[in-house]
């Protein structure tokens, strides 16, 4: 089987040759008292970089199922509010606010009895007290309830961070970069003229009206793990050359 040729050399860095600052056609003498010979040549690197980071998700959503049947109708729907009162109070109690909390009601007739249901979503960002309610719910009120596998997914806001702390933390490593070829080559790096984005990537994750598909099965930090979110970001840099590097400075 014949061998596939190697991939091109990418270029990570390059120390561009001196150039004018400002490329004109050679001026007039300058009137005596005014002007003065043009500025030295820039200097430049150009530098390319990237980074890469995650992000686990930053909420929890957990349904509960509640049931009751019975021949009077106010039985059923008596049983289903006791439930739904315990649930509300054990989770305001540990600090799950009001707004987080949403109940929906289904009320039928089947055959000759009467049919209470009702659904408790609730949004958790504290995952541990999530754990810790679900529990005591399972504990008080056993079979009658039924707890949905919690659903991680990450808020805009967390999709918006992620973003940003990757696109500076690119900028961050091609900056340093920069400075490690230039104290290579024993120069002094300088400011940057010029920080262009060429590529971003992100991955994984989940939001909110993204419904998973995760056998029941998964543990907690299985299904943390595959809810999480990665971002990449390249980016373009040039940097100017202030000149030899000072070797005080170095020595610090």
């Amino acid at each position: 089987m014949a061998l596939s040729a190697p991939p091109p050399a990418r270029v990570f860095a390059e120390l561009a040759p001196a150039r004018a600052l400002t490329p004109t056609p050679t001026p007039a003498p300058a009137p005596a008292g005014r002007g003065g010979p043009p500025g030295p040549p820039r200097r430049e690197v150009h530098v390319s970089g990237s980074a890469e980071l995650s992000a686990s998700p930053d909420r929890a959503r957990v349904s509960l199922r509640l049931s009751s049947r019975k021949e009077a109708a106010g039985a059923a729907r008596s049983s289903v509010a006791r439930r739904l009162e315990y649930i509300a109070q054990s989770a305001r109690q540990r600090g799950v606010p009001e707004e987080n909390m949403t109940v929906t009601e289904d009320f039928s007739r089947v055959e000759n009895t009467y049919q209470m249901e009702a659904e408790v979503c609730i949004i958790f960002s504290d995952f541990g007290k999530m754990q810790n309610i679900c529990n005591l719910l399972i504990e008080k009120l056993g079979t009658s309830i039924t707890i949905s596998p919690p659903h991680f997914y990450h808020t805009p806001e967390a999709v918006d961070t992620l973003r940003r702390q990757v696109c500076v933390a690119a900028v961050g490593n091609t900056r340093r970069k920069a400075q490690e070829v230039c104290r290579l080559f024993g120069q002094s790096l300088g400011k940057p003229l010029l920080i262009r984005e060429e590529e971003t990537k992100e991955w994984g994750g989940h939001v909110d009206s993204h419904l998973s598909n995760f056998p029941d099965s998964l543990t907690l930090q299985e299904r943390i793990q595959n809810a999480t979110a990665y971002a990449s970001c390249r980016v373009f840099a040039v940097f100017e050359i202030k000149g030899k590097e000072n070797r005080r400075n170095k020595l610090l």
